[in-house]
């Protein structure tokens, strides 16, 4: 485990160097003054960005400009929004939170649909329940998630009146930023609308949620189908049937727990999937994350804001893949003895 924890510990610390570096040199890339897009200072006078420009050009190699960046991304200074005139690192701290619990939540569902399905497709294997649900998978990952969120929004929100189509929360609900997770922050507000304001914040959520969801569900589905085939062929299986267990005690007793650990280590793959959707979702939705916020900036052409918000959207994705590696490695120690850490 030791040696494991060494590899992944690596391969982490060289990712984040390349993050880095891809990150920093998108400024190079970027139309405009090149201090401009890295320090956000738009405010300041001309005079001041003309010195800056010239210290820049001349005194400042890449490697020490890309170091000074390091230390800047370290203290929290991403920079300053060019569209909003606002530190980037606050924004980003105000609408991350509401874009991991979507995903989260998303992730959730997701699962708890597609895995049991898989499950279901491998036990009744060439039958018709079987090519039902696989059926239901290719249609699922076909829908475009823009096509499905409008026509979601239109049965639901329009005709049915069912759910809201836009936010994360009515604004009759006052509820104080605590942590930034709505739902944790309802729970901890002293309000005593609290539980009417968390049944309206879990409305919201559900569409965008469910939207999100299905393209990453159907993707579950296959893998869970062909990780529970797998189990179901393998030796010790066999020897259980020989004892003269039911398939009911094999399945349940054996096959689904082994199953599902190697479930595990795709769930980190999804997730950036599973990110994408939201990105688009939480558009059609208003969705206030960081998401629709990057998107909007690329509308708005804010260059230092596209260079941090990529930056933290692919940590954040990068950190989900190597919590799953060690989960997975925990569970199967079998996975710690992979000399490439795959």
């Amino acid at each position: 485990m030791l040696q494991f924890t060494f590899r992944r510990l690596s391969l982490f610390f060289f990712t984040m160097l390349l993050l880095s570096l891809l990150s920093f040199s998108l400024s190079y890339f970027f139309p405009g003054d090149a201090i401009i897009n890295l320090s956000g200072q738009v405010n300041a006078s001309q005079e001041e960005l003309a010195l800056l420009s010239q210290q820049y050009a001349m005194h400042e190699s890449f490697f020490s400009q890309y170091w000074h960046y390091l230390l800047r991304i370290f203290q929290g200074d991403m920079g300053i929004s060019m569209a909003s005139q606002l530190p980037i690192s606050d924004e980003i701290a105000n609408l991350l939170p509401a874009t991991i619990e979507l995903s989260i939540i998303s992730l959730i569902l997701a699962m708890s649909l597609g895995i049991p399905l898989g499950f279901i497709a491998a036990i009744f294997h060439k039958r018709a329940i079987d090519n039902i649900i696989l059926s239901f998978a290719i249609v699922g990952y076909s829908i475009p998630v823009f096509w499905l969120g409008l026509f979601l929004i239109l049965i639901f929100s329009i005709q049915l009146a069912w759910l809201p189509s836009a936010g994360n929360i009515s604004l009759l609900f006052e509820i104080p930023h605590v942590t930034g997770f709505l739902f944790i922050d309802i729970l901890l507000s002293n309000s005593e609308y609290k539980w009417q304001a968390f049944y309206n914040a879990l409305a919201h959520i559900i569409l965008p949620a469910s939207v999100i969801a299905i393209a990453p569900a159907t993707v579950f589905i296959r893998l869970a189908r062909s990780a529970m085939m797998e189990v179901l062929a393998t030796s010790y299986i066999k020897a259980a049937k020989t004892k003269g267990l039911t398939n009911a005690q094999i399945i349940y007793r054996h096959a689904i727990r082994n199953a599902l650990i190697k479930m595990i280590r795709h769930i980190g793959l999804q997730f950036s999937h599973l990110i994408t959707f939201a990105m688009i979702t939480e558009v059609i939705f208003n969705w206030p994350g960081i998401g629709r916020w990057l998107i909007e900036s690329i509308y708005q052409r804010d260059y230092t804001a596209i260079q941090s918000g990529l930056l933290v959207l692919s940590s954040f994705i990068f950190i989900v893949h190597i919590i799953t590696d060690f989960i997975y490695a925990t569970l199967n120690p079998l996975a710690r003895e992979n000399k490439h850490g795959s």
